[in-house]
């Protein structure tokens, strides 16, 4: 499959951000796409809300849902699946990206951030996917696409600065590798990360503008997600990847156009996040030229 036309995506979170990139990806295919996020009025230093992302989407050449929906409200998860349903006629992509942040040591998080993250990024996953595979089991080429980090069990470095919110990002990479064994040769599951920092809002405002060097853009993310996504699904599935890995392994070479404006070529040698071998997505990714 080398396009998402016609294929509806059920994306959480994609007001902004890597959701909204991704779904402008999929859109300029003439994909549907379902918004589902909280976001409804504007946000005094985050940009988008499910509205502007809806006619942004329709700019670029997709269909538009959207819908108001807190992950962690059952009955609104239930309804916003029902009417993306409804409109569209059924499901083909999950892509679970909504996540909440609160990067900190353990002493800086006390419960209330504890629950928030797990009943975004752990919780929030489970419901949607399990709620949405009904609708996955009959599409044609499904697939279900997390935006979580690398099972990097062996490091626990990774853990350490801000443990809560790694554990709840990592249940996200576990319920994906659970499930690619569950569904096995029925729907895709795999992870997405994105090897650098991603330049977004959210990003800005946590770091702030020294972020910047060692960023690349949203899109980069939004393109191999889309790589993924055209895979065969009951083949494709079960892997953990980085983002530039994805489109190098289908023929990507030059990824300047990828970094932030104010970029230095050089920073990027410094990864964040490293292969360790784990993450080869096989020459099945290459596309044909």
């Amino acid at each position: 499959m080398t396009s998402l036309a016609g294929k509806t995506l059920f994306i959480t979170g994609a007001s902004r951000g890597i959701g909204l990139a991704i779904a402008l990806r999929a859109a300029r295919d003439g994909a549907n796409i379902v918004i589902a996020a909280k976001t409804t009025e504007p946000h005094p230093t985050l940009p988008g809300t499910i509205y502007t992302a809806a006619a942004a989407i329709e700019g670029a050449g997709g269909r538009a849902l959207p819908i108001a929906v807190d992950l962690r409200d059952d009955d609104a998860v239930d309804v916003a699946i029902a009417q993306a349903v409804d409109q569209f006629g059924g499901i083909d992509i999950v892509i679970n990206n909504a996540s909440a942040m609160h990067r900190k040591p353990t002493l800086e998080t006390d419960m209330k951030r504890f629950d928030l993250l797990f009943g975004i990024n752990t919780r929030g996953t489970y419901q949607v996917t399990r709620k949405c595979l009904p609708h996955l089991l009959k599409a044609q080429n499904p697939h279900v696409l997390t935006i979580a980090p690398l099972p990097v069990f062996d490091h626990p470095e990774k853990f350490k600065p801000y443990p809560a919110y790694m554990v709840s990002k990592m249940n996200m990479t576990l319920l994906s590798m659970a499930w690619a064994e569950e569904f096995a040769g029925q729907v895709a599951f795999n992870t997405l990360w994105p090897r650098t920092a991603i330049w977004t809002a959210a990003v800005q405002a946590l770091r702030g503008d020294d972020g910047a060097a060692r960023a690349r853009s949203p899109e980069i993310m939004a393109d191999a997600a889309w790589h993924i996504l055209t895979q065969e699904a009951r083949s494709f599935s079960g892997r953990f990847m980085l983002d530039d890995d994805v489109l190098r392994d289908a023929g990507v070479t030059d990824f300047t156009h990828y970094y932030h404006h104010d970029a230095d070529p050089a920073d990027m040698n410094t990864s964040l996040w490293v292969s360790y071998g784990l993450l080869s997505v096989e020459d099945s990714l290459r596309k044909p030229k």
